[in-house]
């Protein structure tokens, strides 16, 4: 992932994490674990303001959910498999099982599901997709995104700030892969467990 690092370096922080977070956010696969925690690495170095930072992630993640809510919204599933079968869908890595895949989730979580859907790898970036076929309100899709993205960028940017402080640069980004599996498991844990909670509390509620 020293290509990233390198385009992060030559064309400038800032504008360079909106743009790849916005290419995150479509169908192209840009892992935001090696473009965040980097730049807020150098934050903590002082060269760079970590605030500033998931705020251009977090803007970029949304223009580029935008892009894919849509594309989703007017062109249909038909048009959206079709892509994800295609030789163009393969090089984005993406494929008709994973569009599913992130239907699935939308459908068992709600509207909801556009927030939460931003800590679960894979779906992240697909989960504009089903928002816009079902004709999500933009602008509750447009919150929740916000709240989503904003959450992940902060949790990558507070282990790049703390990797600051306890591995040098050279080191970056094998502790970067080692620390976001780390980070993921425990992500999905929550979620888990957050899930079980809000279903045992309505089934409850209906009992009642």
């Amino acid at each position: 992932m020293n290509f990233i690092t390198n385009i992060l370096n030559s064309l400038g922080w800032y504008p360079t994490v909106f743009i790849l977070m916005l290419l995150e956010s479509t169908v192209i696969p840009v892992p935001s674990e090696f473009v965040v925690p980097p730049a807020a690495y150098h934050a903590a170095g002082g060269s760079l303001n970590v605030f500033l930072i998931i705020l251009f992630a977090t803007l970029g993640a949304d223009v580029g959910a935008s892009i894919n809510y849509f594309v989703a919204l007017y062109v249909g599933r038909p048009v959206v498999y079709k892509f994800a079968n295609s030789k163009w869908g393969k090089m984005c890595l993406l494929n008709q099982e994973k569009v599913e895949r992130s239907e699935k989730y939308f459908d068992d979580h709600g509207v909801a599901a556009t927030l939460t859907g931003r800590f679960v790898p894979v779906i992240r970036h697909l989960i504009s997709i089903p928002a816009g076929l079902a004709r999500m309100n933009y602008w509750k899709f447009l919150l929740f995104t916000t709240i989503g993205a904003g959450g992940w960028h902060s949790v990558l940017a507070a282990m790049g700030w703390y990797l600051h402080s306890i591995v040098p640069e050279d080191q970056l980004n094998e502790k970067i892969s080692e620390y976001a599996e780390y980070i993921k498991i425990v992500i999905i844990a929550l979620l888990v467990l957050a899930i079980i909670y809000f279903v045992v509390r309505k089934r409850l509620s209906k009992k009642k």
